[in-house]
């Protein structure tokens, strides 16, 4: 997949005021600080399109992103299919360091958007490499299953950590999830640093975005 365009498009308070559900639409959402912007960034070359900080929490509404992308499908491996999909950086979830009632109302926004965003086809979830499970991650998972939500597990921040502490990590991880979990979703091991898993997020979004295409 080739990304010929990626732009800012809205900051809204609440679901009803997104934009309206007329693309494929891909979510990312973690823990605070746990590296969505420079992820969302390497994603889409661009190192300033989502804005990075040093302090947890900065994300407060459901931000939007229009893209367009370019990729050779299955069908047809000779001629580009061009894509049209909306990226949402959604607020973190976690330590941030806000009022409660801020923080409840974070999390009612965000449960309402993930739950009746009509056009939403993954969420992907992302994980810091470098700890081990966090229960807060897993109570998250849990969630998703309860609304039926579909979701990719993102390990990020994998060039802080030699390659077997983040493979140790992500194993345990996978593993804390078949208590509670018959089938484990699909998974991807990444690092903005290095831009590592850049190809492989793309490649996944460009089969759905072809697999929503078919089914229009």
């Amino acid at each position: 997949m080739h990304i010929k365009k990626a732009e800012y498009l809205i900051s809204s308070p609440s679901f009803e005021k997104c934009p309206p559900a007329d693309k494929p639409e891909f979510a990312f959402i973690g823990r605070s600080n746990v590296g969505k912007s420079s992820l969302i960034n390497m994603i889409c070359n661009n190192d300033k399109l989502a804005k990075t900080s040093g302090s947890p929490g900065k994300t407060q509404l459901i931000n939007h992103f229009d893209l367009i992308s370019s990729a050779y499908t299955e069908e047809n491996k000779k001629q580009e299919t061009i894509f049209k999909w909306y990226l949402v950086d959604l607020p973190g979830y976690g330590f941030a360091k806000v009022s409660i009632s801020s923080r409840r109302r974070w999390e009612q926004m965000i449960e309402n958007y993930l739950r009746k965003r009509d056009n939403l086809t993954q969420v992907f979830v992302l994980i810091d490499a470098r700890h081990s499970p966090q229960k807060i991650d897993l109570e998250f998972l849990e969630n998703l299953k309860k609304w039926e939500v579909p979701f990719s597990l993102v390990f990020t921040k994998a060039d802080k950590e030699t390659q077997r502490v983040v493979s140790k990590n992500v194993k345990s991880f996978l593993e804390a999830m078949r208590k509670t979990w018959q089938f484990l979703p699909r998974h991807f091991v990444t690092s903005a640093v290095k831009r590592q898993g850049k190809d492989k997020l793309l490649e996944f979004i460009d089969e759905m975005n072809e697999e929503v295409g078919k089914n229009a």
